[in-house]
């Protein structure tokens, strides 16, 4: 059907415009609120050609349709509603605060740290697709490097590295209730290629010691500073003196107590992470893509955000991302076994219509539509990604990019082949251990 009757088709079985309160959308998921909510309406999502699964998070209803066609369609029932009732809003503000109600601590402050890298990922996702095309075309032809156009190229794909302090500063400032410029200058400060020609108590200071880490735990500190003296401080000195007194006393507590202490946190992270892969090999692989995918649907895969751009700033790339990204391999594989054994047309299709955006990366679809709902393929996928996760582990294979997986991240690591190895080695296991395993075909109409 086309997009208008598809549309016309979400808004009906949703009981009309006028039982829709709010809609929203993320990448793969439209995000609606209603009003009255039938017990059937789940069944009834579920027998519409394009929509890939069904989730429910407390008040909110989500229909998983992929990217691409949530935006689009997000867009056109938002249009609807907005001619059929001005007063419905776009659901963000209400999707935000049902999401702080049904979330525990935890996960509200992982949350906050992520929220604080997210904004970056575009900038991981292209300078690291730049900077992997360029050195596949330099193993090619070596020469290459000399060509000012290549040199440009590499210029490019490092300039996320150069600036990623700031940026976070910047985000980490904001984040936490602050001044985002002030986080910003702070970040600069710490960085600043002229404190090595600094010397206190005979020794010199390090740029950029600690990386993210240090900036984060700066911004907080001096957001602390600043709430603090807009309350002492005289509205008439406040605009002056404020931000020179955060400035001045978070950036001495920057340079002389938290910037060490964040020096020894990244590099505490950097060795077990590294030391982790080194020491268990494959095992660790093993064990960390296997039990990926429910920590995903726990939401603490959040937590891995912060350590994966921590390792990069180190290291230039995070060996763990690749190891992670073997769950939704492994989904892949298990997902083609569904295929290939259900007799349920629909399902058929659901899998067909998943499959290529899985092996782009993106894993929503066929984790609510497929794997999840079925069971036992879920555990199979698992186990396919438990089998990548040892490959990638056990040459260590880096990537120098966040916000891809997949296919495409094979054009951020350092050793591509090997990458893609693991990705086959998760497809095939995924596959034979949901044959194995089996599962319960459903019938036609419970599907």
């Amino acid at each position: 059907m086309s997009n208008e009757e598809f549309v016309k088709k979400i808004i009906e079985t949703l009981g009309g415009t006028e039982n829709i309160s709010s809609v929203t959308n993320c990448m793969t998921r439209l995000r609606v609120h209603l009003i009255k909510q039938d017990k059937n309406i789940f069944d009834e999502l579920k027998k519409i050609e394009g929509v890939l699964g069904t989730n429910q998070d407390g008040e909110e209803l989500q229909i998983i349709l992929g990217p691409g066609k949530v935006t689009k369609t997000a867009d056109a029932v938002k249009e609807i509603l907005k001619k059929s009732s001005p007063k419905i809003g776009d659901g963000k503000e209400l999707h935000e605060k049902i999401r702080e109600k049904n979330s525990t601590p935890i996960k509200l402050f992982l949350k906050k740290i992520a929220s604080i890298f997210i904004p970056l990922i575009p900038g991981f996702i292209a300078c690291g697709l730049i900077t992997g095309l360029v050195g596949c075309a330099l193993k090619i032809s070596p020469e290459l490097a000399n060509e000012p156009v290549i040199k440009l190229l590499m210029v490019a794909g490092n300039s996320v590295f150069w600036g990623m302090n700031l940026f976070i500063g910047w985000n980490a400032g904001k984040v936490f209730g602050g001044t985002p410029i002030i986080g910003g200058v702070l970040a600069a400060l710490i960085t600043h290629p002229a404190l090595a020609e600094i010397n206190f108590f005979g020794e010199n200071l390090v740029p950029g010691r600690g990386g993210i880490i240090s900036v984060v735990l700066i911004a907080a500190f001096a957001v602390q500073l600043e709430k603090i003296f807009h309350k002492i401080i005289p509205e008439i000195f406040d605009l002056f003196l404020t931000p020179l007194l955060t400035v001045l006393t978070a950036g001495a507590a920057a340079i002389f107590i938290l910037q060490p202490v964040g020096g020894i946190i990244a590099d505490g992270i950097g060795n077990f992470a590294a030391g982790a892969v080194e020491s268990g090999g494959a095992l660790t692989g093993f064990i960390l893509a296997g039990f990926w995918l429910p920590l995903v649907m726990f939401g603490v895969h959040q937590a891995f955000t912060p350590i994966h751009v921590s390792l990069i700033s180190q290291y230039g790339m995070t060996i763990l991302l690749p190891i992670l990204a073997m769950a939704g391999a492994g989904q892949v594989g298990a997902a083609v076994a569904v295929y290939f054994k259900t007799k349920n047309k629909f399902l058929k299709k659901t899998v067909a219509s998943a499959l290529p955006v899985g092996m782009m990366g993106v894993g929503e679809p066929l984790i609510y539509g497929v794997t999840f709902p079925l069971g036992k393929p879920f555990i199979g996928a698992c186990i396919g990604g438990a089998f990548g996760g040892a490959v990638q582990a056990n040459f260590s294979v880096g990537a120098a990019a966040l916000g891809i997986s997949g296919l495409p991240l094979a054009a951020t690591t350092n050793n591509a082949l090997i990458y893609l190895a693991g990705v086959l080695v998760a497809y095939v296991a995924g596959f034979i251990a949901t044959w194995i395993l089996g599962f319960e075909d459903p019938p036609e109409e419970n599907i």
